[in-house]
This record gives structure tokens, C-alpha cells and sequence, in this order.
């Protein structure tokens, strides 16, 4: 059976980047539609059904990081992120906008193209699991609801919008709740990176999580801090 072609949506302003990124990844076997601005990217991609958007955040006009929040307000849409330095700060801050990874400058478009895989097939089955709806209960914890096969978060009877990367860490952490999980663990687990360096995508993913299910996300009781370990899933 053939393999259904991703479609993937490149925002690079740089043109030699974005030719190169372009060619690359279409050998790699994606489909791949170039913007060379955010302005430009938001109109493609309203007209437009990617599988993955691969974004710069250093865009002239609108940039990356308004680029991110404005497609995660508008859905689930997987997003990685390109940053011209391994910058804290800019890490930080494009996942905190709602990126799902990152790939540092200059780009390997073989470590893009393996990040983009990742993302896909961590996305395809979860719409799997989802269409095949037949399982266990949902699970409660406290005004917290989590359907594991139903891939859906309520609290307080409301549906919770997460984010897939959220999504997969809350369901990570709340399959054995009251066990610390270091973030290599999760790093395997909900990105399926195995460097430690890459911790913060971690961190920044739990603040995100912690916003939408705690009602303090400074006094968190479902996604709790191990200090020198890692995260468990409470109450406990």
C-alpha cells in the first residue's frame, strides 16, 4: 500500500534556507509549500491543509512567535520551530508559544526531517486511537477527566483544548500516577528525543500543561515538581 505523501508548510525568510530546506525535505519524500513571511504563511495556510509547519522564528512583519500562537489558537496543528541560535530565551519562548519542538541553525534536513516523522507518527496515532473508541472508562481525578482513548480532557465537565504535545504528556504522566518520571523519560516518551539537552522542551510543555488543568499553576496538584528528578502526576 503507497504511503500518503506529508504535506509540510516551510516559513523562512532567508531564501537560500528555504530553497534548501525545500529541495531537501521534497527528496525526503514530503510535499512542501515555501513562505517567505508570517503574513505570507497564515495565508497559505487558511488556504491550505499542511500535516506539519516548519517555522522561523525570526520573520520579518509578523514573526515566528506571533506566527505560533496564532496557529495553536486555531488548533491542534503540529509546529516545529527554527532558531537561529540555541538561544534559552528564544527556546523558551517559541515553545511557550506553542511549539512542539525546535531545530537549531544551520539546519541538518536530516535531523529536521527525522523531527517531522516523529511528529507525524506520534499525530497519526493518536487520530488512530481516537477513531478506535471503545475502551476503558475516562478516568477522574479530582474535577479533572481524562479519556484515554477518547483523547479528550475535561475539567469541571469542560472540554480542555490541549495541544498534542500537552495531550501526549498528560497522558505520560497520568498512566502511573504518584511515579516520578525524570524528563529523559519524557523526552523518550512524548518527543522520542533521547539528548537531556533538550530538557527545557520538557519544562516549558509542563507550564504550558499546568495553565490549562490547575487551578494555581503556582501551587500545581495534578502535574507536580520532583525537585533534582523530574514530574509526577498527583494527587498522590
Amino acid at each position: 500500500m503507497l504511503q500518503r505523501v506529508s504535506r509540510i508548510l516551510l516559513i523562512e525568510d532567508d531564501p537560500a534556507v528555504r530553497d534548501g530546506l525545500q529541495l531537501a525535505l521534497g527528496r525526503a519524500g514530503h510535499a512542501v509549500e515555501v513562505a517567505e513571511s508570517g503574513e505570507r504563511g497564515l495565508t497559505l495556510l487558511a488556504g491550505t491543509s499542511p500535516d506539519v509547519v516548519v517555522l522561523d522564528l525570526l520573520l520579518p512583519g509578523i514573526d515566528g512567535f506571533e506566527v505560533c500562537r496564532r496557529i495553536r489558537a486555531g488548533g491542534d496543528l503540529p509546529i516545529i520551530m527554527l532558531t537561529a541560535r540555541n538561544d534559552d530565551i528564544d527556546v523558551v519562548a517559541g515553545l511557550e508559544a506553542g511549539a512542539d519542538d525546535y531545530v537549531v541553525k544551520p539546519v541538518r534536513p536530516r535531523v529536521l526531517d527525522a523531527r517531522i516523522r516523529a511528529v507525524l507518527r506520534r499525530t497519526t496515532a493518536e487520530r488512530a486511537a481516537g477513531e478506535d473508541h471503545a475502551g476503558p472508562k475516562p478516568e477522574r481525578y479530582g474535577t479533572l477527566t481524562v479519556d484515554r482513548d477518547g483523547l479528550v480532557v475535561s475539567k469541571d465537565g469542560v472540554p480542555v483544548s490541549l495541544a498534542p504535545t500537552e495531550l501526549r504528556l498528560l497522558l505520560e504522566l497520568s498512566a502511573a500516577p504518584g511515579r516520578v518520571l525524570s524528563r529523559r523519560q519524557l523526552l523518550s516518551a512524548v518527543w522520542e528525543h533521547d539528548y537531556l539537552g533538550d530538557s527545557r522542551l520538557v519544562d516549558a510543555c509542563v507550564q504550558r500543561l499546568r495553565a490549562k488543568i490547575e487551578n494555581d499553576s503556582t501551587a500545581p496538584v495534578y502535574v507536580q515538581t520532583v525537585r533534582g528528578f523530574g514530574y509526577r502526576f498527583g494527587p498522590v
